[in-house]
């Protein structure tokens, strides 16, 4: 048995919201600049409001221009293309975020091709991607970003460390495993496709869950003493008809084995708005050539 040490995501998103609004307010006093987030929404999907919602307090308090466009389900693909080439041609937006899932008339991966790349504050532009994957400058994914800062923070050096990551999503599974690269990890990606998942996952010194299965990473996959971070956020049903949130990670299995772990809920959800933020400040330092601030 070790001590397992639970990796505190809230405290690390507060600390780095904290260090954007300094930021942000120096950029004003400096240069007369407030970076400014836009969130498109296309329909009523009640997740997605609240995701939206929460995105823009997180931004007004941080001392960042909110700004928000929402379009009826209805819409066509040529309605929402032509929103956003306004919004690529808007001086005050440095950041653009269309709010996935979309309705199925359109098509996403075009949506994504049409933001700006200096604009696309969720990283996912083909132009950022293989930026990442080629170790030059980007915007990067927010999730596997916040991931990769607990992990900083959690390990003294990253470098040689075996990592696994389950899931080879293009916002999560993928760009973790170039971040984990880039910090000269050797990165395995599984995947449901995979052969002895358990096998694989043992062998991790850093293991990153991102499969959207509920407590599929059993305890005995755990190799004694590695970090582990849970990306997986799922509702499950309990015994009494109400329900919980558990990650892809059956935590009590876990604890006494991993020797540091991110709790769900208040371990990588909350990195995921405080690095949009990070992102919507950088944007605007670098549309305008700024010197960006080290957070």
């Amino acid at each position: 048995m070790v001590d397992t040490r639970l990796i505190d995501g809230k405290a690390r998103a507060a600390g780095l919201r904290a260090a954007v609004a300094a930021a942000a307010a120096a950029l004003k006093a400096q240069h007369g600049i407030v970076p400014g987030l836009c969130a498109v929404l296309v329909g009523e999907d009640p997740a997605s409001q609240v995701y939206v919602r929460s995105k823009g307090k997180a931004t007004i308090e941080a001392g960042l221009a909110s700004f928000e466009h929402k379009l009826p389900a209805s819409a066509s693909e040529a309605e929402l293309l032509a929103l956003i080439a306004r919004l690529n041609a808007d001086d005050t937006v440095d950041g653009i975020l269309v709010q996935l899932p979309l309705p199925p008339q359109i098509n996403p991966q075009r949506v994504i091709d049409a933001i700006a790349p200096a604009k696309d504050v969720d990283g996912f532009h083909p132009e950022n991607v293989g930026r990442l994957w080629s170790g030059s400058t980007s915007l990067v994914p927010c999730t596997p970003y916040g991931c990769l800062m607990l992990l900083r923070e959690a390990i003294p050096s990253l470098a040689g460390a075996e990592a696994v990551v389950l899931g080879r999503s293009n916002i999560v599974g993928k760009p973790m495993a170039a971040l984990l690269l880039g910090e000269s990890c050797t990165v395995t990606v599984a995947h449901s496709k995979s052969h002895d998942l358990p096998a694989i996952a043992r062998r991790a010194d850093i293991l990153i869950a991102a499969v959207s299965k509920p407590e599929l990473v059993r305890g005995d996959w755990i190799k004694p003493g590695a970090v582990v971070i849970d990306v997986g956020i799922n509702r499950v049903a309990t015994a009494d008809g109400k329900s919980r949130l558990v990650g892809d990670v059956a935590f009590e299995e876990a604890q006494g084995i991993a020797g540091a772990i991110t709790p769900v809920p208040g371990g990588v959800g909350p990195m995921t708005i405080a690095c949009l933020l990070r992102n919507t400040l950088l944007a605007a330092c670098r549309r305008r050539g700024l010197t960006e601030p080290s957070i």
